[in-house]
């Protein structure tokens, strides 16, 4: 993980993201790319016949202020130890994150707003979206692995590997929608090739799947949760709920580190 890239603004996860990219900057020998995006279609507003226009005066204020943003977090990350640069933007969220993101090989954000579930989608880098005001563990001492052997599991846990090999307790878990599932056997071969030792457990599924989940997961008391972005069609989750959007949602929840 030597290419980060974290989403900077002026929202109080600020601070939480730009530690975590720098701790893990430190730990791993990488360059931090701090992305700081003032996206113009926030000021666009329709006019009476159905055209569109932009609020010149609001946008050039927001422009002015994430500028002044960028500076402060320029002069921030100069005293530091850690390589970086200060990149702008003024596309769409999702769209600059993601298109910064094709060589990262991680993207900071929060786990609030919405920016995470839907960068996990889009991005080619694995999505590490953390809890407002609360910094990843630098190292990582104890995470669990939402494992229902899907593609997008096998990508979260292919992505998670450096932040687990320093690990004191590694939990791959699954919970058993029906009779009949096979263990993760494949998943714990995988991180033993890699230097991590896991446990595996097996979840009879009470109540809904992403509520089993979560008993587990607290019970472990991991710093970090694994999992595959929506496994189940995005729509699907939109309409009935799932886990992706559960976890996203918790106030409880650790950090999360997502791929699809």
């Amino acid at each position: 993980m030597r290419s980060i890239l974290v989403n900077a603004d002026r929202k109080p996860g600020n601070d939480a993201r730009i530690d975590t990219a720098l701790d893990l900057a430190r730990r791993f020998d990488g360059h931090v790319s701090v992305l700081v995006d003032t996206p113009v279609t926030r000021y666009i507003a329709m006019d009476p016949m159905g055209g569109s226009y932009v609020i010149s005066d609001a946008l050039e204020e927001a422009r002015g202020e994430d500028d002044v943003a960028a500076s402060e977090i320029e002069a921030r990350m100069a005293r530091d130890d850690v390589p970086f640069d200060v990149l702008r933007s003024e596309d769409d969220p999702v769209s600059a994150l993601a298109n910064a993101a094709r060589l990262s090989d991680l993207v900071i954000v929060s786990r609030s707003g919405g920016l995470a579930g839907e960068l996990a989608l889009v991005s080619r880098a694995p999505v590490l979206a953390l809890p407002d005001k609360t910094p990843l563990p630098t190292p990582v001492r104890r995470a669990c692995i939402a494992w229902d052997g899907g593609e997008q599991a096998a990508a979260a846990l292919r992505a998670s590997v450096p932040l687990l090999q320093s690990c004191q307790m590694v939990k791959v878990v699954s919970v058993i929608e029906k009779p009949g599932g096979f263990p993760a056997t494949d998943a714990l071969r995988y991180l033993s090739r890699h230097g991590v030792h896991a446990e595996y457990e097996e979840h009879e599924r009470r109540g809904s799947t992403e509520e089993t989940l979560a008993i587990a997961v607290s019970q472990s008391h991991a710093e970090l949760l694994v999992m595959g972005a929506y496994g189940k069609s995005r729509m699907r989750e939109f309409l009935f709920g799932g886990v992706t959007a559960y976890f996203l949602d918790e106030a409880n929840a650790p950090a999360l580190l997502l791929a699809h």
